[in-house]
């Protein structure tokens, strides 16, 4: 398997102050991946996904409630987010599925966020205005936070790069390797031709 397969493939974090899952999997060819989560009513949802590498870089996206009924869908898409509030409690459903592709492998990540995020511990728990320095605290909190989604969208366009580089560079290699071939065996064709215009051949009847 490849080594970026190896590296992403099931990599879990847990935050700790929202109850989020963002994790990246593989997809087969011809197959479908959901993922079940118990959300209760009121809720904010936010769901953000993005094909890594495979294929067309695309996956065709469900979400369903509790009633079956599919609050988001989206065919053949390469990334996209999209949030909502849960309308009743019980399990949501989200679905990844490639069973439009019959041998390409997709590479997912997929980020879910449930509810807003918790204050920092101690911050905001008593009744005056927040001092200065937990107001700063806050704002740090909020800056590393985006720091990290930053990140995170960077290693995935990195990966992302790198495997289409390494597509091409397949690629190329197999062209030119056939061209190689084809050199070849067009210059030994050309040499048995003219090797046969100059053999001298008897004459019919001649013994």
């Amino acid at each position: 398997m490849d080594y970026w397969f190896c590296l992403l493939t099931f990599l879990i974090v847990f935050f700790k102050f929202t109850k989020g899952t963002e994790l990246t999997f593989e997809l087969p060819d011809s197959a479908k991946e959901c993922f079940h989560e118990e959300i209760k009513k009121n809720t904010s949802v936010n769901v953000e996904f993005q094909v890594v590498t495979g294929g067309q870089y695309d996956v065709d996206v469900t979400v369903e409630d509790p009633k079956k009924k599919i609050i988001y869908k989206q065919i053949k898409m390469q990334f996209d987010s999209h949030s909502f509030t849960a309308e009743h409690t019980g399990i949501y459903v989200i679905c990844f599925s490639n069973e439009f592709s019959t041998f390409s492998h997709k590479l997912v990540y997929f980020d879910l966020q449930v509810g807003d995020e918790q204050p920092l511990p101690g911050v905001g728990e008593h009744v005056t205005v927040m001092t200065q320095m937990e107001s700063s605290a806050q704002d740090i909190h909020r800056a590393l936070n985006n720091i990290i989604d930053f990140q995170t969208h960077h290693r995935l366009r990195e990966t992302q790069g790198r495997k289409r580089a390494e597509d091409l560079n397949e690629r190329v290699l197999w062209w030119s390797i056939l061209e190689s071939l084809a050199v070849l065996v067009i210059a030994f064709g050309q040499v048995f031709v003219l090797k046969n215009f100059f053999t001298e051949k008897k004459p019919f009847g001649v013994k």
